[in-house]
């Protein structure tokens, strides 16, 4: 079964949030680096709108992640 839009976009809402945590910043810490604002972030994280793929580039580089780490890898068929 192919995985909806919807189930890409939570994918990317929880890697989003599992990256800035471990990273330990708070949504407030990376509004202020002028990558993304607060709001803006707040809204990806639950799943609205769209990232830009310049701004996640951006924003994997300030959580230490690489950017594969956001991209949905579904499991190989048996």
């Amino acid at each position: 079964m192919q995985p909806t839009y919807r189930t890409y976009r939570r994918f990317v809402s929880h890697r989003l949030i599992e990256a800035r945590e471990e990273a330990g910043l708070t949504q407030k810490q990376v509004g202020e680096t002028k990558i993304i604002t607060q709001s803006s972030l707040s809204k990806l994280e639950n799943g609205e709108g769209r990232v830009e793929f310049i701004r996640l580039i951006k924003l994997a580089k300030l959580y230490g992640k690489p950017i594969d780490f956001f991209v949905w890898k579904p499991e190989k068929d048996k």
